[in-house]
């Protein structure tokens, strides 16, 4: 099952996207969750691993860039690629609240190519998001180091059991962010 997880597509899919399950008290849930993903927009690149299954070891980085939830909702929509060697894999996902939790998709979902987000909650400087694609079950948890850095870590359940399979270090890409000039 864990192999199944590592397709080229299916593992950095979910391996690009951050991601998060600690009860948040409801009258201040929106606003709290609202900083979070403030603080996690803007752009991003970073080495990863895939450390279990059968792709163990193999290296790979990111480049992804966040925005707010569309229409304004509570969430983040990021893109973006990560690549292996000469291979670049096209990167997106959609996480917005929904009720008292989290739903969304990266790539085109469980139906697709993808993982769906089925559960969520954010909690302080981290997110844990539950993902599942048919009988995959797992959790990616993001947590923002500071203000520029955010580390990833993806893991699926085996058995009774939660496995790290997948580890991102990001760091704010600085080079992507436009600077404006200054008049003497």
């Amino acid at each position: 099952m864990v192999s199944r997880f590592f397709s080229f597509s299916g593992g950095f899919s979910a391996a690009a996207i951050m991601a998060m399950t600690a009860l948040v008290p409801q009258a201040h849930a929106g606003s709290r969750d609202q900083a979070f993903f403030e603080n996690a927009s803007g752009a991003w690149k970073g080495p990863g691993e895939i450390v279990a299954g059968k792709y163990k070891g193999t290296k790979f980085t990111c480049n992804l860039t966040g925005e707010p939830g569309p229409d304004g909702e509570t969430g983040i929509k990021l893109d973006g690629t990560c690549r292996v060697g000469v291979f670049k894999q096209p990167m997106s996902a959609t996480i917005i609240r929904k009720g008292d939790g989290y739903k969304g998709q990266f790539l085109d979902g469980a139906d697709g190519k993808g993982l769906d987000i089925v559960s969520g909650a954010v909690n302080g400087d981290r997110i844990v998001l539950g993902i599942n694609r048919a009988t995959l079950n797992g959790a990616m948890i993001a947590r923002m180091q500071d203000k520029n850095a955010m580390n990833i870590t993806i893991s699926v359940r085996v058995e009774d059991e939660m496995v790290p399979v997948i580890g991102l270090a990001l760091t704010r890409d600085t080079d992507a962010v436009v600077v404006g000039s200054i008049k003497n």
